[in-house]
């Protein structure tokens, strides 16, 4: 029973094999000539047929150069992989294109297909966004060499999306420093600094109210968990981070919060300045005075 049936599979794959090898496609990819696996392969990419046409146009691509086919089977290729979802390599393809063909009709349709392949590639904002930095520099590039084109507005979109999601991440990154602050001195350091860095880099960011208070209890943290020769400068710090963020944003919902820190910053100010000036005085104290006269001794008798 079973071998019957292990028969009926083996035959039925089989059949599968030989229909498929005597299919229209097969035919014309073993025997055709490279006149007909071309009018093929442009047929089968107008029934959007990506994976036959692209076959047939990766086989002819090395044996149409210089003949007039060779620009559009190239350009058309790119489209196949595009389709398929293969954009590094459609990327890839496009860019090679409009370098080969700069003074093609497709030339520019070629530069924003290659930065906008780049653009489908990009990952989520919790991953390396070192494809979206890429992405974002060729939308500009083509910006920058069309700027009256008709995909400009596509790419200036696209561009503002891949930059949230840069913010994202830069968000993200901060908050994560400050998240595991408390372990040690260095974490609250790097948030301050990861902070200051989005700041400068998304000046408009929504995340910066947010931020700005989180690098006043950063600094008010590390000034807290400092050795006492580094607090006050800390403290410090800590009041204009402060002031900043109250100066920017008044009516913030962290501003009781903020407002604690800074209380507390400026009594340890005070508290470290008096206790600076009491050391002060006892080492004057403890100094010989250079205007009395010497102790007279037997020896210098």
């Amino acid at each position: 029973m079973q071998q019957s049936h292990f028969v009926k599979v083996l035959l039925g794959t089989w059949i599968v094999f030989v229909l498929g090898s005597c299919s229209p496609f097969s035919k014309l990819q073993k025997n055709g000539t490279d006149d007909e696996k071309y009018k093929g392969a442009v047929e089968y990419y107008k029934k959007e047929d990506w994976y036959r046409a692209g076959l047939l146009f990766e086989e002819l691509i090395p044996v149409l150069k210089g003949s007039t086919e060779s620009e559009m089977a190239q350009f058309y290729y790119a489209y196949t992989q595009y389709h398929q979802q293969q954009y590094l390599l459609s990327a890839t393809l496009f860019k090679k294109f409009y370098e080969t063909f700069a003074r093609s009709e497709y030339a520019q349709e070629a530069m924003y297909m290659y930065a906008f392949s780049l653009y489908k590639d990009t990952p989520q904002f919790n991953l390396d966004q070192s494809n979206t930095l890429t992405a974002t520099s060729a939308l500009q590039d083509f910006i920058n060499a069309y700027p009256d084109s008709k995909y400009r507005d596509d790419c200036t979109r696209m561009i503002l999306e891949l930059r949230q999601k840069l913010e994202r991440k830069a968000y993200e990154k901060a908050k994560l420093y400050y998240k595991t602050s408390g372990f040690n001195i260095a974490s609250y350091k790097s948030s301050v600094i990861a902070i200051n860095n989005f700041q400068k880099e998304f000046p408009d960011s929504q995340y910066n109210e947010e931020l700005a208070f989180l690098k006043v209890d950063a600094e008010f943290s590390l000034a807290q968990n400092s050795l006492e020769t580094k607090q006050k400068e800390r403290y410090q710090e800590a009041i204009n981070y402060y002031q900043e963020f109250v100066d920017k944003y008044p009516k913030s919902r962290f501003l009781k919060e903020s407002e604690k820190m800074y209380e507390t910053s400026q009594k340890e100010l005070e508290r470290l300045t008096k206790l600076e000036q009491e050391r002060e005085k006892e080492k004057q104290n403890t100094q010989p005075d250079a205007s009395r006269p010497a102790k007279v001794t037997a020896a210098n008798q």
